[in-house]
């Protein structure tokens, strides 16, 4: 099918659970390559791992996607394989998939992954991206076929995070907090295409509403264009818009986690 296999989780670097992962799918499928995508992300944060996973699809080569930050690994929830725009996601059917789904084009076709043939035994309940989702990911890049892992899913029972949103409104543009960087970053949902149908421009001040908490902000093309330790709003690579500190840490300087509502409009 592909010779490309990516992988997110949340294992950190500290042990060995990655070199695992690349050593169960390099002795059942030695040809392929595997990209990591990340493996920081925060300790169960689905959220962040659907944004990273999200955002770097479009750049990823068609083939097996493997998402792993799976809080609920061991439990009642169900490993799903999807088909989304020539590509194949596997992963915790607990909304990690969905934003790159999307991404994609949209789910075509879902099956549940229990097809025990395909594990390596015994498979370890807190395990499961090296015992299910690394071995069933080289198999499919040796010729098995997503339908032969397990039942079909409908694709309307799915889990799916809600989407981060933003809406124009008279004169200012309303989002939310999508993710934080290892930087402090905070990346929104806002697009720098709403801004501009604000008339705001680059080089502009932006009036900045947190809470009951009203900032103005620089809007520069990067974080480098202020002086250092000074905020600044920009178009980050994802075409959002994200507010960081030069050389500091926006997200503790403004106490803005994911979800946190902002307001954006032009400074009178």
């Amino acid at each position: 099918m592909t010779s490309v296999i990516t992988l997110l989780t949340d294992y950190g670097l500290e042990d060995g659970y990655v070199a695992a992962c690349h050593g169960v799918i390099a002795a059942i499928a030695p040809e392929a390559r595997v990209i990591d995508v990340c493996h920081l992300i925060p300790s169960g944060d689905v959220r962040r791992g659907a944004a990273i996973l999200s955002q770097t699809i479009p750049y990823l080569p068609k083939g097996v996607h493997i998402g792993a930050v799976d809080p609920g690994a061991g439990g009642a929830r169900r490993a799903v394989a999807v088909e989304a725009g020539g590509r194949v996601f596997i992963g915790p059917d607990n909304g990690l998939l969905s934003w790159a789904m999307h991404a994609s084009g949209g789910a075509e076709a879902a099956y549940e992954i229990s097809n025990a043939d395909y594990f390596l035994h015994p498979v370890s309940p807190t395990f499961h991206g090296r015992d299910v989702f690394s071995p069933v990911a080289g198999r499919l890049c040796v010729g098995l076929k997503p339908a032969d892992l397990g039942p079909e899913v409908p694709l309307s029972r799915l889990v799916s995070l809600p989407e981060p949103t933003s809406q124009l409104r008279e004169g200012s543009v309303e989002g939310e907090v999508v993710s934080v960087d290892r930087y402090g970053n905070t990346q929104l949902s806002i697009a720098a295409g709403d801004l501009a149908a604000l008339g705001v421009r680059i080089g502009d001040t932006l009036g900045v509403w947190l809470g009951r908490r009203q900032l103005a902000l620089p809007y520069r093309e990067t974080f480098a264009a202020v002086p250092p330790g000074e905020l600044v709003a920009f178009a980050d690579s994802a075409g959002l818009i994200a507010i960081a500190v030069n050389s500091g840490d926006a997200a503790q300087r403004l106490g803005l986690p994911p979800g946190a509502h902002v307001r954006l409009s032009p400074s009178p």
